[in-house]
């Protein structure tokens, strides 16, 4: 099948309405090994960089937002396989269809007892649930039942990978936007784990060399998702001026309204091109510095934090001045556009993103 037939407006239509990714998707990630980005290779993943992989992020999201969302996801969790046990590497990726989806909140506990861990609990928006073979969940750790604390007092976080077979997938993903992302909760009544499905998300903790494992897990994070809001932002902006030139048919703007039109779309062109630029400017740079020196700056690490950040609050501005240009277009609920609209309202709604700061 074509590329252009297969990430149709149909298709995405198809997605939305199964509220998952359509088989046509599906057998394309595994065949690209989207699912695996972060893999080794020698695992039957793609071992890319993360400079490499946030512009496979942004063109999938470009496509199409639950695509490019359900892929960053999916991908981040199987990126965990840097800090996993060897033997549950071995054992778990080299299937080709393999995909881990997960939820970053603390929702479980588990309680080591007799060299196994029990864990019970219920976690929140695991976007690709639905395809995943494994699901990763943070939980509180205890020992015989009482609560395990770190030398500060807090209470100790592991992560902990489960058996699709061993959870339940509740459907609550009830939202305007991402349909097909499928990012539905689940849940666990305990569920016996051996001591290698457990593991930490921190540098020290890596048990890969490679330099992707050592880049920290919250700019990691704010960069794969802010990729993700600047290819749905290219989307929507592309369709807007579509929209424009199409009501222009059959309204015939006169000579004012269509210089204000096209001045208005190369200023927020501009920005846009800008805040890409600078997006991957910061996040080469803070390759580059992890590569040399082993580490990146906290002075670095800010602005990566900061630029992705930013280019979400600008995002949300371009797209709202040309949103209007769209015409009533934009709220019909079956088209192409509607659709992009409120996949980037909602997946710009993310924690990590509301802030500027």
């Amino acid at each position: 099948m074509e590329k252009s037939k297969l990430f149709s407006h149909e298709l995405a239509t198809k997605a939305e309405e199964l509220g998952y990714l359509p088989e046509e998707w599906l057998a394309e990630i595994y065949s690209e090994k989207w699912f695996k980005i972060f893999v080794p290779k020698d695992l039957g993943g793609l071992g890319c960089t993360l400079p490499e992989a946030l512009e496979i992020e942004e063109k999938l999201a470009k496509l199409d937002g639950s695509l490019g969302w359900t892929v960053t996801l999916c991908a981040g969790a199987a990126w965990f396989v840097g800090f996993m046990d060897e033997s549950l590497r071995n054992d778990i990726f080299p299937d080709e269809k393999l995909c881990l989806a997960g939820s970053g909140f603390v929702g479980g506990k588990a309680n080591l007892v007799d060299e196994k861990y029990i864990i019970s609990g219920s976690w929140t928006y695991a976007s690709g649930a639905l395809h995943a073979t494994h699901l990763t969940a943070n939980c509180g750790i205890l020992e015989d039942g009482k609560a395990l604390l770190d030398g500060k007092g807090k209470p100790v976080i592991k992560a902990f990978v489960l058996d699709r077979k061993d959870v339940t997938i509740l459907d609550g993903w009830n939202y305007m936007g991402m349909v097909a992302t499928g990012s539905h909760a689940f849940r666990c009544d305990d569920v016996e784990v051996p001591l290698n499905r457990c593991f930490e998300i921190l540098p020290e903790k890596a048990q890969l060399t490679a330099s992707v494992y050592q880049y920290p897990f919250l700019q990691f994070a704010e960069a794969t998702l802010a990729a993700n809001i600047l290819g749905i932002s290219l989307h929507l902006k592309e369709l807007i001026e579509q929209s424009f030139w199409r009501r222009h048919e059959y309204r015939s703007y006169d000579k004012k309204h269509l210089e204000y039109f096209l001045k208005l779309l190369g200023k927020q062109e501009e920005k846009l091109q800008n805040l890409r630029d600078e997006f991957y400017h910061q996040v080469n740079a803070s390759w580059g510095e992890l590569e040399k020196k082993g580490k990146i700056s906290d002075s670095r690490l800010k602005k990566i934090s900061e630029v992705s950040r930013i280019l979400t609050q600008k995002c949300r501005k371009i797209t709202g001045r040309l949103y209007p240009f769209s015409g009533l277009e934009a709220a019909k609920t079956h088209t192409e556009l509607n659709r992009v609209w409120r996949d980037f309202n909602t997946v710009g709604q993310h924690v990590l993103l509301i802030f500027p700061f």
